[in-house]
């Protein structure tokens, strides 16, 4: 009579290789689901809205801005850049510039968001309470007031303040916005080595569009993270 095979000697016996590379299996299938799915959200971490144009362009733009000595901040105040104004539909610039920047943001019919989050591109941080971001000026307010909106109109200086057009008007932490305040590139950039081709890019880009000046330690600062572009 022949012998029947023993459990042991079976082809389709668990063994301790067969679940090795069962286990192998799953964990590459996982991964391989893991990395598809991250490819299909959006990337809200490296988004620095809105677009920027190409390293060779700001680089010409750059190139073209007027350097010369920062006049005299005398006469300067916030209040003669009036900023958050009516955007219609009931919103305001800042909360316009919460719901561009934020993830998954719901609004009332105030405008105001009543959830959402929101990754703050100087310092990394999130945050999913409104009150807790701050809308930065790019170039901050007093910065242009030295830089020549001194001689421009109230109107002019409110469409600064307001600028939905250009990279100007970004959501971080009020921490973060705080620490940089009205400082210059040549003074202040981005805690994160790997946000700072992209801040110069929308220093330059800004100053560029409102023919506003640099001083020669600006310049050089602008043109110093500007070549940490690769494009």
């Amino acid at each position: 009579m022949q012998a029947q095979p023993t459990p042991s000697s079976s082809a389709n016996a668990w063994s301790p290789v067969t679940g090795v590379r069962l286990r192998a299996v799953l964990v590459a299938a996982l991964t391989a689901l893991l990395v598809l799915a991250t490819l299909a959200l959006p990337d809200r971490a490296s988004a620095y809205p809105p677009d920027l144009p190409s390293k060779s362009q700001v680089q010409s733009e750059l190139n073209a801005i007027t350097v010369e000595a920062e006049g005299s901040r005398s006469g300067y105040s916030r209040d003669k850049f009036p900023h958050w104004i009516s955007q219609g539909n009931n919103c305001n610039t800042r909360e316009l510039v919460l719901q561009r920047d934020g993830s998954g943001v719901t609004v009332g019919s105030d405008c105001y968001p009543d959830s959402g989050s929101w990754y703050s591109q100087y310092d990394g941080e999130t945050r999913t309470v409104p009150s807790e971001i701050s809308i930065d000026h790019i170039v901050a307010l007093a910065e242009a007031w030295d830089s020549g909106a001194n001689s421009w109109t109230t109107s002019r200086r409110q469409a600064f303040a307001n600028d939905l057009d250009g990279p100007q008007l970004i959501a971080v932490t009020r921490e973060i916005n705080s620490s940089k305040s009205d400082k210059d590139i040549a003074e202040w950039v981005p805690p994160l080595s790997s946000k700072r081709c992209a801040f110069a890019k929308m220093v330059i880009h800004t100053k560029y569009r409102w023919d506003l000046s640099m001083d020669p330690a600006e310049k050089s600062a602008a043109q110093t993270y500007l070549n940490y572009c690769s494009y």
